[in-house]
């Protein structure tokens, strides 16, 4: 990979997987202190299953996005400079397949693990993504590739939508 100055990075606040292990283990402890028994009441054969299948989906998005990000050699760390855009692959529906698959990922684990303060932490937790991580990386993406990044922003949603939809909207 081609090298950048030693500035050129997103000015992220905080390495994204650290969210997603932070809002894990405070669900674990809310759970064990706090415990809400909503996702107990379910079958549990059914939970593991579903659960099963949001974790897949999660990773699934997840390593697509990382895949896409190295095949065009550019960093996958949001730590470090983004070489070239992303807008190809899964990059062609959502601008942000690794942070959209942590939602499936960690409704899997909820359902999985019968955590039920998961669920409900996600929001907060989601907050802090898009104002810590989200919002910084894409003022950084602009800032670096200009009016290339502005077409892909207005052609491509900030997150998965749903097939029905023909434009996205962002707040």
């Amino acid at each position: 990979m081609t090298t950048a100055p030693p500035n050129d990075r997103p000015d992220v606040m905080v390495f994204p997987p650290l969210i997603l292990i932070a809002t894990l283990a405070l669900s674990a402890v809310l759970q064990k202190v706090v415990p809400l028994a909503l996702l107990s009441g379910l079958d549990r054969s059914w939970r593991v299953a579903v659960g099963v299948l949001m974790l897949a989906t999660g990773v699934g998005l997840s390593i697509a996005g990382a895949q896409a990000l190295r095949r065009i050699g550019t960093n996958v760390n949001p730590l470090r400079p983004t070489l070239k855009l992303a807008t190809n692959g899964i990059y062609r529906w959502t601008r942000n397949p690794m942070y959209d698959g942590g939602l499936p990922l960690m409704i899997g684990l909820a359902l999985i693990f019968g955590l039920d303060w998961l669920p409900l932490l996600l929001v907060p937790s989601y907050l802090v993504l898009h104002v810590a991580v989200i919002r910084r990386e894409e003022q950084y993406l602009e800032r670096k590739f200009g009016e290339a990044y502005q077409r892909y922003r207005a052609r491509v949603p900030r997150h998965l939508s749903p097939p029905w939809r023909s434009q996205h909207q962002e707040t």
